[in-house]
């Protein structure tokens, strides 16, 4: 349809809101990471668990919600493609998830805060597969990897505002007279009421241009379309490769971001210390997520995925290692540099070599390899908490399906497409 963008170097206004929404979830995905496993750590063990079962029910938690949205997405991705739907199933979904964010604020027990929690993480990561595709309606292939490393860039510098705002009422509680709960609390209202005025920008300038005619039965028509996709695939081995090679290495990628506050906590790192060193990666970050997209743009957004596949090997093999407060530092700002790359140029990637007129569908797709992988991650970790009594040997096991992904994206580039 439309490819017809500014192709100067300014990012455009329709390019910047669809940014903003990155500065926006990504405050939300901060705490996830940060304080929320801690706070929950806090409620669990205050009601008589153990650490170790802490650790276990909240990588069972985190892969309860990544599956259930796993199963919709296709659905959900194929009827946002038809005209002016995607925004609408956004909505649904954003309100979804900002209502179970203040629901879980002021949840009173560990029990009605994990399932808050999962309702809230359901609607965040089901918005993430209508933001993701909504990549195709702002930009250009040409500067696909430029836009998608900006949004991880500054979501990731743009989060630590109400991150920061949160963590020093948390830190000074006492100073102001606050209980430490209550401080913990009002920091997860921050980042709400952030979340919500950031994305005012993707409303107003950001509007679907792709799309596919109205269907008079539009759930007939998704049921059916899916199963013509489900055969594209299979028959594109280029596109096949790839999404499977993602599943594998994004896992691990996932996992490490989801799992760092429990796994450090189980190592006797001090939370402080986590959150700070966790602050410490999204500056890293900034920088490092820009700069992917540069070398993208010089040697390739494929090659620089792989030497972050190979970067994450070894942060992998130095977490099983990991057993002081300088190491977890160490190992923060190593994650930091490769986080944000691999992330946006595996959408960019992806975005450049699908139909443009299916992307909500076929980011639906990408989005199920993605989420499978965030829960096979954690469930992981999980087990072998539960089994051995240490997540280390878990940690260790994600090199395998780093150097899985690494063979399968390798083969992906060998394939010609369905159309050759």
């Amino acid at each position: 349809m439309k490819e017809t963008k500014d192709s100067s170097q300014r990012l455009n206004k329709a390019e910047k809101s669809w940014i903003l929404y990155d500065v926006a979830n990504s405050a939300f995905i901060m705490i996830v990471t940060a304080t929320i496993p801690i706070y929950f750590r806090s409620l669990a063990e205050g009601s008589g668990m153990s650490g170790t079962s802490a650790t276990s029910l909240w990588g069972s938690a985190t892969s309860i919600s990544i599956l259930i949205l796993a199963l919709l997405s296709p659905v959900l991705g194929a009827i946002a493609d038809y005209e002016n739907m995607k925004k609408k199933i956004f909505t649904i979904f954003f309100v979804i998830a900002i209502t179970g964010g203040f629901l879980f604020t002021f949840a009173p027990g560990w029990l009605s805060f994990l399932i808050f929690f999962i309702i809230s993480r359901i609607g965040y990561a089901a918005c993430n597969i209508f933001y993701d595709a909504m990549l195709i309606d702002v930009t250009t292939d040409e500067r696909m990897d430029r836009v998608s490393t900006c949004g991880y860039a500054f979501g990731y510098i743009g989060s630590c505002i109400p991150f920061v705002a949160g963590l020093l009422l948390i830190l000074n509680c006492d100073t102001i007279g606050l209980p430490m709960v209550t401080a913990t609390r009002i920091s997860f209202v921050i980042t709400m009421v952030w979340w919500i005025i950031m994305s005012i920008p993707l409303y107003k300038n950001v509007h679907q241009q792709y799309s596919l005619p109205h269907e008079p039965h539009v759930f007939a028509a998704t049921f059916k379309r899916l199963g013509a996709t489900f055969q594209k695939l299979a028959k594109d081995k280029r596109m096949l490769f790839f999404i499977i090679g993602y599943f594998c290495y994004i896992d691990g990628v996932y996992t490490i971001i989801s799992m760092a506050t429990t796994y450090g906590g189980e190592v006797g790192i001090d939370s402080n210390a986590m959150v700070l060193a966790l602050l410490l990666t999204q500056f890293v970050a900034f920088p490092c997520s820009i700069l992917s997209g540069t070398l993208a743009k010089k040697f390739g957004s494929m090659r620089m995925i792989k030497i972050f596949i190979v970067m994450y090997m070894a942060i992998c093999l130095f977490g099983y290692g990991l057993d002081t407060e300088l190491e977890f530092w160490i190992l923060a700002v190593s994650v930091g540099i490769c986080q944000g790359g691999i992330q946006a140029l595996s959408r960019s990637y992806y975005g450049k070599i699908i139909p443009k007129d299916e992307s909500s569908e076929y980011f639906g797709f990408f989005d199920v390899f993605g989420k499978f992988a965030d829960f096979f991650g954690p469930l992981i970790i999980s087990f072998c908490a539960y089994f051995f009594h240490n997540s280390k040997y878990g940690v260790l096991s994600l090199i395998l399906l780093f150097a899985v992904g690494l063979i399968l994206i390798t083969l992906s580039e060998k394939q010609p497409t369905a159309a050759e």
